[in-house]
């Protein structure tokens, strides 16, 4: 089989995103061998070049938590039933959700368990006796786990039963100190997705009703997906001193008075994967940010039977092994298989080596994002890796930026704001009275939700788009995952 049919046999397999985007989502999780169902339903099989991704995606972003001074804790995966009741906003949001344990072997337990939907409330009850004094704060803690949410509709990485995630929980003297945190989580988080995934993130608030459960304020980065619908991201949460008071977690301060702790938590998961593919994919197959590439290069030796080919290709998978995620495929298939197999699962870079290369001390390096070929000297090969790497990067980065800002519309009126939500879809900008009664409607007539109120405002005019009273929020408005 030819290049071309090969190439053309690989795509047909993949549905074009224009054609129906949900299909194209699907095929590309599967041909790209990221994961697979279950026989538990709702649940993924996350397979070793998914999970490689979130291995990177941990990585980053454990170090980037750990510089501002977080460390990792685990906490168990069962809660008591009496120690989700002590928060009532939080387990009245949580309810529907939650999947709950009956039995030990044959026996009936004396008290339900709750599998982990999230882990609040274990976290307070180790605050409460663990904080004395304020010589024990802050407490800066994180852990890695999977939580179980029980969803009516599932689909892979975006909303699943059983998903990965980190969620970190802090304890602070002051209310000051616990805004501060939660801002500075948030950050992190844009600062991750911009510079690592190549993703552009709104920041911003979410609203009264769409703030997070036992939350004073919830603060979230939105992104925006190819297909114009939206996706949280991330989120970070000050829960002022709510939780503390529900569970007595208090502290002596330094003038001898006890006094309650204020809190934060935030949370990103395994949603941010499908963000990814949604972000940055296209009609071949994956596109994958360099900096969280499992596999940055493959190299694909050409004519590999003829003598000194193989050779020359593990030599130089051996020299940018030390500085780069690299791979060399000498299987026995054709070039073509390779090149649009690596192409599909979204290697960043392909490096060719055969014997006319050889010969000229030469490689051709192929770049996923344009399939530009680049003659580089194998003196140098270290060097234009790196080079086009970063330009990768910027190029997928510049891309997705492109693409919101293309999708981003501005409403002054009702009518127009229908209009654009059912036409055109993305982002809309539009202001909003503060009334959850206009939030409800819009989301009856339109679909669209309220995704955050941007912390850098805009006047688009001086009345809510929906029931024209008075406003001076503007609000991002779009259909959502």
């Amino acid at each position: 089989m030819g290049l071309a049919e090969n190439n053309k046999k690989l795509v047909e397999e993949i549905t074009p995103m224009d054609e129906d985007f949900a299909r194209w989502y699907t095929d590309i999780i599967k041909k790209a061998k990221l994961c697979d169902y279950s026989g538990v339903r709702g649940c993924m099989v996350i397979q070793p070049y998914g999970y490689a991704i979130w291995e990177n995606i941990q990585k980053e972003l454990d170090a980037r938590f750990k510089a501002t001074g977080v460390e990792n804790v685990y906490m168990p995966m069962f809660i008591p039933e009496s120690l989700l009741q002590k928060e009532k906003d939080h387990v009245e949001g949580f309810a529907p959700e939650v999947a709950w344990v009956t039995h030990g072997g044959t026996e009936k337990l004396q008290e339900r368990l709750c599998v982990r939907p999230t882990s609040e409330t274990l976290f307070c009850e180790h605050y409460a006796g663990d904080i004395r004094s304020y010589r024990d704060l802050p407490k800066l803690y994180n852990q890695w786990c999977s939580v179980v949410r029980w969803e009516k509709t599932t689909r892979p990485f975006l909303r699943s039963m059983e998903f990965l995630w980190q969620e970190g929980h802090t304890a602070h003297a002051t209310a000051e100190e616990a805004q501060e945190r939660t801002r500075q989580m948030l950050n992190v988080y844009a600062d991750f997705c911009e510079e690592i995934l190549a993703i552009p993130v709104i920041k911003g608030q979410k609203t009264e009703k769409e703030k997070f459960a036992g939350a004073k304020e919830t603060y979230t980065i939105e992104s925006l997906m190819h297909d114009g619908k939206a996706l949280q991201s991330g989120t970070s949460h000050n829960f002022g001193d709510g939780f503390a008071k529900a569970f007595g977690i208090q502290y002596l301060n330094e003038n001898n008075e006890l006094a309650y702790v204020h809190q934060t938590s935030w949370g990103m998961s395994t949603r941010i994967i499908g963000a990814i593919i949604m972000v940055h994919g296209d009609d071949a197959g994956l596109k994958l940010p360099p900096r969280i590439a499992p596999i940055q290069a493959v190299i694909v030796p050409v004519a590999q039977h003829k003598e000194g080919v193989l050779e020359k290709a593990a030599e130089l998978r051996d020299r940018l092994a030390k500085g780069f995620r690299v791979k060399l495929d000498d299987s026995d298939k054709s070039p073509g298989w390779k090149y649009s197999e690596y192409e599909m699962r979204g290697v960043p870079i392909r490096i060719e080596i055969g014997p006319k290369d050889i010969e000229k001390n030469q490689a051709v390096l192929v770049s996923r994002i344009d399939r530009s070929k680049k003659f580089v000297s194998l003196d140098q090969l270290e060097e234009a890796l790196q080079a086009l790497l970063e330009q990768i990067q910027q190029q997928m980065y510049d891309a997705a930026l492109q693409n919101r800002e293309e999708k981003t519309s501005s409403a002054a009126d009702y009518e127009t704001f229908c209009k654009i939500v059912e036409e055109k879809g993305g982002f809309v900008k539009a202001m909003w009275c503060g009334d959850e009664a206009c939030e409800l409607k819009i989301k009856e007539d339109t679909g669209a939700t309220s995704r955050c109120m941007p912390f850098t405002q805009e006047k688009i005019s001086d009345v809510c788009v929906c029931c024209g009273k008075k406003a001076d929020k503007m609000v991002y408005w779009g259909k959502a995952y």
